[in-house]
């Protein structure tokens, strides 16, 4: 079965095949788990990314499960934040999904790179931040059914030239009961996990909530901010001044931006609370952040950002 939704199913299988000389590694730009994603260039002119899972020696797959929630998840979704999918081939031979080719690469690649970090300046990441906002507040609140994506880190957000971000990689996806809730097994990746899930199987929207504080103070920062998201749990909270979590190969913010990097801190440190039900709603994280981009004047550099949180 090939289903496509902008080309001509067979045709398009057929360059699939040949534009990556069947899945040669010369076309393959990153893998792990059980998968392996490679770029197509079609009969368009247009680069696509393709998404194939793996197979042991014996042939059987490794997580069929994932492919078929994949595809049940993102076969839904239209949001100009989130990957587009253009179709999926599930044959006997071959399991794979075709998205759009993100030219500028993940998130987390992007952070390492001295080059690619000092291109995203303040005002693109703080881009970069609303985008991946807005992208959850859709799955959340804007899907037929709501899907908690189980694994928002930097790696699965895709950047395009532009440095605009969408959110990729459904292969964990929940899509919630009728009640806002589902059970499942402990899945994501570790760092981002909220910690309500080392207790309960039940994941709700809150699950990626959390995540997305963890992404956001590490995308200011510029890597994971472990210890931070550790020390906020502690009774005894120190004081942290915002020039603390910034990335130190940009110049420090000034004037405007600086406000609104310091509100979108304190939103994301509300984002981290241990309590899930503490934790704003996506929609509710979108208007507290222009809310704070409005604070009043002050040394934003140098203030004790927990000063400003509620927790």
């Amino acid at each position: 079965m090939f289903s496509v939704l902008n080309f001509d199913g067979g045709n398009a299988y057929e360059q699939i095949i040949e534009a990556t000389e069947n899945f040669s590694e010369k076309y393959c730009i990153g893998a792990g788990g059980y998968v392996s994603v490679y770029v197509a260039k079609l009969s368009n002119g247009k680069n696509f990314a393709v998404k194939k899972i793996n197979a042991t020696e014996n042939g059987r797959l490794i997580n069929e499960q994932m492919f078929y929630r994949e595809i049940e998840a993102t076969m839904q979704i239209r949001h100009k934040n989130i990957v587009k999918v253009f179709g999926y081939c599930c044959t006997a031979r071959d399991k794979f999904i075709v998205y759009e080719y993100m030219k500028g690469g993940n998130l987390l690649t992007a952070l390492k790179s001295y080059r690619s970090a000092s291109e995203l300046d303040w005002k693109r990441r703080l881009c970069i931040a609303q985008d991946v906002a807005h992208a959850l507040s859709y799955l959340h609140h804007d899907c037929s059914d709501p899907i908690v994506h189980r694994d928002v880190t930097t790696k699965n957000i895709l950047l395009d030239l532009e440095f605009r971000a969408c959110l990729s990689d459904f292969g964990i996806a929940k899509i919630l009961d009728a009640d806002g809730s589902g059970h499942t097994r402990l899945a994501g990746t570790k760092g981002y996990l909220a910690p309500e899930l080392a207790y309960t199987t039940k994941v709700t929207e809150k699950c990626d909530i959390y995540s997305f504080g963890v992404v956001v103070l590490e995308l200011l920062k510029g890597s994971h901010p472990g210890d931070f998201v550790s020390s906020i749990s502690c009774p005894s909270k120190k004081s942290t001044p915002m020039k603390d979590l910034l990335d130190t190969r940009l110049p420090p913010p000034e004037g405007e931006v600086a406000s609104e990097i310091f509100g979108l801190i304190t939103v994301a440190i509300q984002c981290l609370h241990p309590n899930p039900s503490t934790r704003p709603t996506m929609p509710s994280t979108i208007h507290l952040f222009s809310k704070f981009s409005r604070a009043v004047d002050l040394d934003y550099l140098h203030a004790d950002i927990m000063e400003f949180c509620l927790l």
